[in-house]
């Protein structure tokens, strides 16, 4: 009875030395969901993991401060990550493999005192649906100013600017091409032809794909994968004027209750063997760690038009929410 119970206790010991990491991720739920089963696989560490858009994410990790439930956060747009160091949310930690990461994502730890890192990145763009704009004799979208011919209307879905990153990378990243008040000028006429704003900004490549909505403005991997992986009529464009960019973000949460098992996903995470399990669930953002193999279909950056982002100002919290308010006031709450 006693070796029952010896053996008992070992194993319960085993099992709370494993550990276990509590999480959010902002990228997308297939990603979220096998890098989780990947690790736990790997290192026997329990992930316990919520799938939260980034403007959502913060939006929790601020109002856990005091006592914090989140260990690490990770994936998706990385200016809500910016807006949590500014506010000394999070940790500051860098990854042992620091030499395998793209300048692009170390400079995210250099402009945030080693709080946020460069995950991955990808360009804003346009989708769209093939058969849907054949039977609506629309052409294809390849610059932003021919989202604003009148024949789009009701036929643009893009995703709110304050609930999404990607949304808000759309947002800023149209204020750095073309100056502030043009660009809210742009969006004013853009929403006439806008049919709604989702919570999330993975919402539009699917929604383009099933035909829910003949347009879509997100991150163009997303368009790029419903057409090559998923088989959809779906086109894709980078903006021919130029466009915004993200690097998606990753960092520990201050006060994290469990700073190993986190260190030890967020290592795992940024490793080559972490790193390519985007592009196993059809994610196809291209990775931060440059030791990765790359899978075929990611879309190739190199010919897209990338404006000069400025991550540290349209990082800021302060910054963020003026820009917010000022698309809120002026432009989501207008007739269409």
């Amino acid at each position: 009875m006693k070796y029952w119970i010896a053996a008992i206790a070992l194993c319960a010991t085993a099992a709370h030395a494993q550990g276990v990491v509590n999480a959010i991720c902002s990228t997308d739920q297939p990603w979220c969901e096998l890098a989780a089963k990947e690790f736990t696989k790997a290192t026997g560490i329990k992930v316990q993991q919520t799938h939260k858009p980034t403007g959502e994410a913060l939006a929790q990790i601020r109002a856990e401060s005091a006592n914090p439930k989140t260990d690490l956060w990770w994936g998706g747009t990385g200016d809500p990550y910016l807006q949590a160091a500014e506010e000394n949310l999070l940790d500051t930690y860098k990854p042992p493999n620091m030499n395998q990461l793209h300048m692009w994502a170390v400079r995210q730890y250099g402009m945030t005192q080693g709080q946020v890192g460069g995950f991955y990145t990808s360009a804003i763009g346009f989708g769209w649906n093939e058969n849907l704009l054949k039977k609506k004799k629309l052409p294809a979208p390849k610059c932003w100013k021919d989202l604003l011919d009148p024949r789009y209307k009701g036929d643009i879905e893009m995703s709110h600017p304050g609930s999404s990153g990607t949304g808000y990378t759309i947002l800023a990243g149209l204020v750095q091409l073309m100056g502030e008040d043009a660009a809210f000028d742009y969006l004013k006429k853009l929403h006439k032809n806008t049919t709604q704003y989702t919570r999330s900004g993975q919402a539009q490549a699917r929604n383009v794909a099933k035909g829910e909505v003949a347009i879509g403005v997100s991150f163009i991997f997303g368009f790029d994968n419903e057409r090559l992986t998923n088989k959809f009529p779906v086109g894709s464009a980078a903006p021919c004027e130029g466009t915004g960019y993200e690097v998606g973000g990753i960092a520990l949460v201050k006060g994290a209750r469990n700073k190993e098992p986190a260190r030890k996903y967020y290592d795992w995470l940024m490793s080559p063997e972490g790193q390519a399990i985007g592009g196993k669930a059809n994610s196809l953002q291209v990775p931060a760690n440059r030791l990765t193999q790359l899978d075929p279909r990611i879309p190739d950056m190199d010919n897209v038009r990338l404006i000069k982002y400025d991550f540290e100002k349209y990082g800021k919290a302060a910054e963020r929410k003026r820009l917010i308010d000022r698309w809120v006031k002026e432009v989501e709450s207008q007739p269409r």
